[in-house]
């Protein structure tokens, strides 16, 4: 996903773009801490994961073993509706997260006592 996030920012203009490529970091964390959690030299790992996807897509880390592997071969999957889920609720939370900061940073000046004749 963190690929085809990239491929999109590449022809998108503006903060949207930023965002987009923000959004694809954030992806690009998730097979480091999966590598991590498993006790395995993460940064090994990521990068032998970055050469395989380049020509098998179903490529992922096999943490019964530390090395990469096919997906597909090993049998994990996931279901579409609950990944799209989890995304659009990252999503909606984040955005939330950026109002509210939006509100606080520009808080309210403060008002002057109407001076009386």
């Amino acid at each position: 996903m963190a690929l085809e996030c990239e491929a999109i920012a590449s022809n998108t203009h503006g903060k949207e773009a930023l965002a987009i490529k923000a959004y694809a970091k954030a992806l690009r964390q998730l097979p480091i801490a999966i590598a991590e959690n498993a006790g395995f030299d993460a940064n090994e790992l990521i990068h032998e994961l970055e050469l395989a996807l380049k020509t098998k897509p179903d490529s992922g880390i096999n943490v019964d073993l530390g090395c990469i592997d096919s997906m597909e071969k090993l049998a994990i999957t996931e279901c579409y509706r609950s990944k799209e889920q989890a995304l659009i609720s990252a999503s909606e939370a984040a955005e939330m997260i950026m109002r509210v900061d939006n509100i606080i940073t520009c808080a309210p000046r403060q008002r002057q006592e109407p001076r009386m004749h």
